[in-house]
C-alpha cells in the first residue's frame, strides 16, 4: 500500500470512492505524452506568436506588457479544456465500452460517483494550468520581467472553481454525446469560441459598450479576469462578483450531474 493509499484510509475516505478517483487519475498520468506534451507545445506557440511577435507591436494593455496580459487567459484555456475533455471522455468511453456499468452497480452513491469524476478531471485541469503557468514564468521572466502572483488565494480559488465547473460540464457532454465526433464538436464549436471571445487576447475596454455588455454573458470573461486578478492584481470585472457567479454556476451544474446520474440519463438503455 502506497503512502497516498494509507493517508486516504487514515482520513476515512470511502474505499470505493478513492478507488474510482485513483483509477481516473492514473488513466491520464500514465500517458504523459497525451496529457502534458500537447498543451506544452501549443502554449509555446501561443507565447511565441501572440506574446513575442505581436506583443512588441501591441505594447501594453491595462498597464502590463501584452505577453504578461495573455498569460492568465492561456492558463484558463489549458485548465478548462483539459478538465472538460477528461470528464467528457471518461464518461463517454465508459458508456461506449460499457465498463461504466461496474461503477453504477457499485455501492457508491450517485453523488460519490459524480464527485470522483469531477475531482480527477479537475486535477488534470489544475496540473495542465500549472504547467502552462510555469512555462509562462520561464519565457516571460527570461524575456521581460518576473511574473507576479499578487493575489495567490484568489488564484487558487479561481483555478479550483473553473476546473470543477468545466469538469461538471464535461460530465454532461459525456452523457449526451452519441459518438466520439460529438465530443470533438463540443470542444471545437462550444468551448473554443467561449475562450477566444472571453477576453483572453484583448481587453474589454477595447470593445463598444454594447459588445462589452454581451461579452459579460460569457462565463469565460469572469474566469479569465479572476485568474488575471490572481496573477496581476488587476481585473476589469470585480473578482468577488466573478467568483460568486462561477461558484453559483458550478453548484448548479454539479447538482444537475447528480440528478442525471440518478435518472440514468445516457447511462442505461
Amino acid at each position: 500500500m502506497s503512502v497516498v493509499d494509507r493517508a486516504a484510509a487514515a482520513a476515512g475516505v470511502p474505499t470505493g470512492f478513492y478507488t474510482l478517483v485513483k483509477r481516473e487519475i492514473l488513466r491520464y498520468v500514465r500517458r504523459p505524452r497525451n496529457t502534458f506534451i500537447p498543451p506544452f507545445i501549443t502554449n509555446v506557440l501561443y507565447f511565441s506568436v501572440f506574446g513575442v511577435v505581436l506583443g512588441s507591436r501591441v505594447g501594453e494593455i491595462i498597464g502590463v506588457p501584452y505577453i504578461l496580459f495573455i498569460l492568465p487567459g492561456l492558463v484558463v484555456l489549458g485548465a478548462v479544456s483539459n478538465a472538460f475533455e477528461n470528464a467528457s471522455f471518461s464518461i463517454f468511453h465508459g458508456r461506449w465500452n460499457e465498463y461504466i456499468d461496474e461503477t453504477l452497480t457499485s455501492p457508491l452513491s450517485y453523488a460519490q460517483m459524480v464527485w470522483a469524476y469531477l475531482l480527477s478531471s479537475a486535477l488534470r485541469g489544475v496540473l495542465v494550468g500549472t504547467l502552462i503557468a510555469v512555462l509562462g514564468v520561464l519565457i516571460i521572466g527570461g524575456l521581460y520581467q518576473p511574473v507576479p502572483v499578487e493575489q495567490p488565494l484568489f488564484l487558487v480559488a479561481f483555478m479550483l472553481v473553473i476546473t470543477l465547473l468545466f469538469s461538471s460540464l464535461g460530465i454532461v457532454g459525456g452523457l449526451v454525446a452519441e459518438d466520439f465526433d460529438d465530443l470533438t464538436m463540443m470542444n471545437q464549436f462550444l468551448l473554443r469560441p467561449l475562450v477566444f471571445f472571453g477576453a483572453v487576447f484583448y481587453s474589454l475596454q477595447d470593445l463598444t459598450p454594447l459588445v462589452r455588455d454581451i461579452s459579460l454573458l460569457n462565463p469565460m470573461v469572469y474566469m479569465v479576469n479572476g485568474v488575471r486578478y490572481g496573477f496581476l492584481g488587476v481585473a476589469e470585472v470585480d473578482p468577488l462578483i466573478s467568483l460568486a457567479v462561477l461558484t453559483g454556476g458550478t453548484a448548479i451544474v454539479v447538482t444537475a450531474d447528480i440528478i442525471l446520474f440518478k435518472r440514468g440519463y445516457g447511462l442505461t438503455d
